[in-house]
């Protein structure tokens, strides 16, 4: 036991650089992302702002949302006292500051109203940057008034401390409703999916970190599966790393890539979710084949496909040509609560585009696909350049 305890040690090195079941915690270890860091920090320094940070889940916002407070301790940044709360489907106005309030060592009235807020916040010093996660979870609409309402008086009177909003939404009103009148108080930060070159630095500095080195075509082999969501990266090269260690190599390789998409999506949360979906009692059905073709498809920058973009990719993993007619009943089926919903739809009759419902569902049917050869590398790596080409296509 004793000659193991050295490769304990380096898997557990990996095991800190590569955190795919929790937001990034630490500024050391947040990678990329700098043009909305420093949107945040304008934010933070212009009077009367504050911050709405949205996108898709599992681009990384929580990550980004723990390591301001870490942040602006930096020399010659302002410093803020911090508070972070996170909503659920039970919050109000009054749990959510009440949380703020204990956070900060603010005494809490039992019922506050905006301008309580606003003298409370007015006398901090130095101010507070106030993090409000998952809010698109405060569903209570009373709540959300005042929430805006007090937007808009700590804005008026100018008060120093910050808010930080953040939540999965496609734009700005999908996190905070219809109160569009607090919008010209709120600096708008869409945080899109993460560039392959963020990714690879992900990685790159990730291995650093451990006193190893990853190969190129290993980057870009995980950085291609990722799709752009920074958990997949943690998790391959997670699962990679941890490989490498326990053959006493200091290098990823490809094989030690290949060799993580099993384990990686073995024990995923997300494995119940694509068994519902896919689950047939006849072997002949297509629910793994046109499901796996949905996660292949082209899509637009809001992840919407058609169902004539499905057909290229399904043609490839099936190995025949199957048109619309074929597969319509398989796409509906995905909209369905019995195969979990998995999928939403928009548009009207021959004119629907469908979306995946949880965008992290998306990769993990890709991962599965080669784990359990319902696509080769070649044919992926055919079908992805094919999709280049079409949306390079559409936008010349």
């Amino acid at each position: 036991m004793h000659d193991e305890v050295p490769k304990i040690q380096r898997i557990a090195a990996v095991a800190r650089a590569f955190t795919p079941g929790a937001p990034i915690d630490s500024l050391a270890l947040f990678r990329g992302r700098f043009p909305q860091i420093q949107d945040v920090v304008t934010a933070a320094n212009q009077r009367g702002y504050h911050v709405a940070l949205f996108g898709e889940r599992g681009v990384g916002k929580t990550s980004l949302a723990n390591v301001l407070a870490e942040l602006f301790s930096l020399p010659d940044l302002p410093h803020y006292q911090s508070a972070f709360v996170t909503c659920n489907t039970e919050s109000t106005y009054q749990s959510v500051w009440r949380d703020i309030y204990r956070e900060l060592g603010l005494s809490f009235e039992d019922s506050i109203v905006p301008e309580d807020v606003r003298f409370e916040l007015n006398r901090l010093d130095p101010p507070a940057l106030i993090v409000i996660d998952e809010l698109d979870r405060l569903v209570d609409d009373d709540s959300l008034t005042l929430l805006a309402g007090t937007i808009k008086t700590l804005s008026d009177h100018v008060v120093s401390s910050t808010l930080v909003m953040v939540g999965v939404a496609h734009s700005i009103t999908g996190l905070i409703g219809e109160h569009q009148s607090i919008v010209r108080n709120i600096q708008q930060i869409e945080l899109p999916r993460m560039s392959p070159h963020e990714l690879s630095e992900i990685l790159e500095k990730g291995f650093d970190q451990c006193g190893m080195t990853i190969r190129p075509a290993a980057v870009e082999k995980i950085v291609r599966l990722s799709g752009g969501l920074p958990h997949y990266t943690h998790l391959l090269g997670l699962h990679a790393g941890q490989r490498a260690v326990q053959d006493d190599r200091g290098e990823v390789s490809v094989a030690d890539v290949d060799a993580a998409i099993p384990a990686a999506i073995s024990r995923h949360t997300l494995r119940s979710d694509y068994v519902q979906a896919t689950r047939s009692t006849r072997t002949s059905t297509l629910y793994e084949q046109v499901l796996l073709a949905c996660a292949l498809a082209p899509k637009n920058k809001l992840g919407y496909f058609t169902a004539g973009a499905i057909r290229d990719p399904l043609r490839i993993v099936a190995g025949r040509r199957i048109d619309i007619p074929a597969f319509a009943r398989h796409l509906a089926q995905f909209l369905e609560p019995e195969r979990g919903a998995v999928l939403q739809r928009e548009g009207e009759p021959r004119h629907y585009f469908y979306r995946f419902a949880d965008p992290l569902l998306e990769p993990y049917v890709v991962l599965n696909g080669l784990a359990d050869h319902l696509v080769t590398d070649e044919q992926l790596s055919l079908i992805q350049g094919n999709n280049v080409l079409v949306q390079d296509g559409t936008e010349q």
